[in-house]
């Protein structure tokens, strides 16, 4: 087995050499072979060659999970090229917002409008293009992420790591070799870099396409899966199956659930822990910027409930307060990374500017750390909504609810959801006499915002919604509706608690 990186552009053969029969992709039961799967990306390269992709340009991907997105990535990765990973279904308004930042030599996936080169590929065409190995290309930048910026619009992570990669390194416990379940949406940045980094060092990927809790375990079971990272979402709907279905599953062959991306409520996590044993249940906190990361074992969670672990070791960590100075220990404060290798090293961004103090970086959630450096997470700095792992921006939503004519202002909070974390819920002020109702109002915005990013609920109030400085009150909205909701729900609250 190789110990030296091998470029992104070779990997796939490198696999296939070392292990000819071994599957690279495992859909609907179909394998595809790291040799099948370096063919079918040579032809595709080849055809996106064609198309005037170069070494150091950006390809938008905007494809659901499946075969189509492995090959489409690894091709880009064939041409020294970087893929730039948008969802599928993003809402124009924010997919044109990316393109004008990334400028793509080519967009693969349904364009939001005309003037966006377009992959062309009909049906059998890639069959016209050799499928023979091109010459090894090494991207400049691995992978351009997308994201919210803390306005809400859009911006771009640009990873400053080349396109190579060590395929004896196991990436966050990955051994060499793993069968590892893809249970997340790829244009995520945590189920693309866990699981493209799983093909780098040889795993096998079951990829399930689309969520579904019992699918979820009966994949696990029948492929002998090792390795898996999920959101609290995903957790919360497998626990909602109930103990007569969880009784059917053991899950023998899994070494590691790995959950990032949102805060897991402890009532679940301890669920976990008394299913699947301390030892395979594991936290990861991290940012898609590579600034710095913290991870925790569910035996170190256990003795340090609420923790999400220390430090990873490459990085430094501080608690700062609102003056920039230190906070002590066990005092909530702004948490800030550094990279060993410095401030500015991992990622650069387009569209948006770091938030720094000296070489120390904020990821904008506060903390406060024990006398063993371990941290535990308090709130965000700001107002992002984080529901089933994806960030959501008050702000974004906001503004397009007040496009509609009937909308004289609006404010978004976050409220909590037992299965996605957080809920967005919107508080519109309407115009006086023009007030539309909630359904004419939800299409309203569906035409501007991406699925994810939609109020479960909106609420209509003649209150005005921001203050004399015409800011946002929405901590003070927010702890209201709290407190409204906080009597009721107190003794079920107790009843479930006492029943995990």
């Amino acid at each position: 087995m190789s110990t030296h990186p091998v470029p992104l552009s070779a990997i796939l053969a490198h696999h296939a050499r070392q292990a000819p029969s071994r599957a690279a992709l495992v859909l609907e039961d179909i394998a595809v072979s790291y040799g099948e799967l370096d063919a079918r990306s040579n032809r595709r390269a080849r055809l996106m060659a064609a198309q005037g992709v170069r070494r150091g340009d950006f390809v938008t991907v905007a494809l659901p999970n499946g075969l189509e997105f492995y090959e489409t990535v690894f091709s880009i990765w064939k041409l020294g090229a970087i893929p730039n990973i948008v969802a599928a279904r993003m809402a124009r308004p924010e997919m044109e917002a990316i393109l004008d930042l990334v400028r793509p030599r080519l967009f693969v996936g349904t364009p939001p409008g005309p003037g966006v080169p377009v992959l062309s590929a009909e049906a059998g065409e890639l069959d016209r293009y050799s499928a023979a190995a091109l010459p090894e290309a090494v991207s400049p930048h691995w992978k351009a992420m997308t994201s919210g910026g803390s306005t809400g619009r859009p911006k771009v992570i640009v990873d400053a790591a080349p396109a190579m990669r060590d395929p004896a390194e196991g990436f966050l416990c990955q051994q060499p070799g793993d069968t590892i379940l893809n249970p997340g949406p790829l244009y995520h940045n945590a189920p693309f870099h866990c699981i493209t980094m799983g093909m780098f060092s040889g795993a096998t990927i079951v990829e399930m396409g689309r969520f579904d809790p019992l699918r979820a375990l009966e994949l696990i079971e029948r492929h002998e899966v090792t390795w898996v990272t999920m959101v609290p979402t995903m957790m919360q709907r497998i626990w909602r199956l109930g103990p007569e279905v969880l009784s059917r599953f053991t899950l023998p062959s899994l070494r590691m659930m790995l959950h990032m991306a949102a805060p897991c409520a402890p009532w679940l996590k301890e669920a976990w822990i008394d299913w699947l044993g301390a030892e395979r249940v594991w936290e990861y906190y991290g940012t898609t910027e590579g600034t710095g990361s913290t991870i925790i074992s569910g035996v170190d969670w256990l003795a340090r409930r609420g923790s999400v672990g220390q430090v990873r070791d490459g990085y430094a960590m501080k608690i700062l307060d609102a003056e920039g100075h230190e906070c002590p220990v066990g005092q909530v404060g702004e948490i800030f990374f550094r990279p060993d290798c410095g401030v500015g090293s991992t990622y650069h961004y387009l569209g948006s500017t770091a938030r720094r103090i000296g070489e120390w970086e904020a990821p904008g959630d506060l903390g406060s750390v024990d006398e063993d450096g371990y941290l535990y997470l308090s709130d965000r700095r700001n107002d992002l909504i984080i529901s089933g792992g994806a960030n959501i921006y008050p702000q974004e939503v906001e503004a397009a609810l007040e496009a509609h004519p009937g909308v004289k202002g609006s404010a978004v909070i976050g409220l909590p959801d037992e299965e996605w974390g957080a809920r967005v819920h919107a508080i519109v002020q309407p115009v006086e006499g023009g007030a539309p109702d909630e359904a004419e109002l939800l299409a309203f915005v569906a035409d501007r915002l991406t699925r994810y990013k939609l109020p479960k609920r909106i609420e209509f109030t003649s209150e005005p919604l921001r203050d004399e400085a015409g800011k946002v009150r929405r901590a003070a909205l927010r702890q209201a509706r709290l407190e409204e909701a906080a009597e009721p729900e107190t003794a079920d609250v107790s009843r479930r608690a006492s029943s995990v």
